[in-house]
């Protein structure tokens, strides 16, 4: 009988740590600074790339970096609202090509591996960003 209860607290035990792992993709982000660290990682990769920076050379760049952390916290499921505009709206007329677009992915891939985001979460991001292509090439 004592052994039963032993094992049964034991069981309780693993269970309590089985679900202790299920952590959400903004929780394994470390939360709004862990992509805090990605976006200010992203900028400077933007910021040192000839191809891509003169597609923010009149942008507000505090206001960009809050507006991405936050629209990437709302898509990681994080407690975060994005109220920006729209990705059409912020992207018609500026012509980003097809080869751009991939390598703004390539920048953004760079800042998370430099910011040690594992190649799971990187997938699970990018297939949450993924979506949004159509609404940002626009010629």
């Amino acid at each position: 009988m004592k052994s039963v209860g032993i094992f049964l607290i034991c069981l309780g035990l693993l269970s309590g740590c089985a679900n202790s792992t299920k952590l959400s993709l903004y929780q394994k982000l470390d939360g709004k600074a862990g992509i805090g660290r990605i976006v200010d990682s992203f900028i400077y990769q933007i910021g040192n790339d000839e191809q891509i920076i003169h597609y923010f050379e009149h942008s507000n760049i505090a206001h960009f970096r809050q507006g991405f952390i936050n629209h990437m916290c709302m898509l990681v499921e994080g407690p975060c609202t994005y109220d920006g505009d729209s990705m059409v709206a912020i992207h018609t007329g500026m012509h980003i090509t097809e080869k751009d677009f991939n390598h703004v992915v390539d920048l953004l891939i760079n800042a998370m591996n430099e910011q040690d985001v594992s190649h799971s979460l990187q997938n699970d991001i990018l297939s949450r960003m993924a979506p949004l292509r159509d609404e940002i090439i626009k010629m």
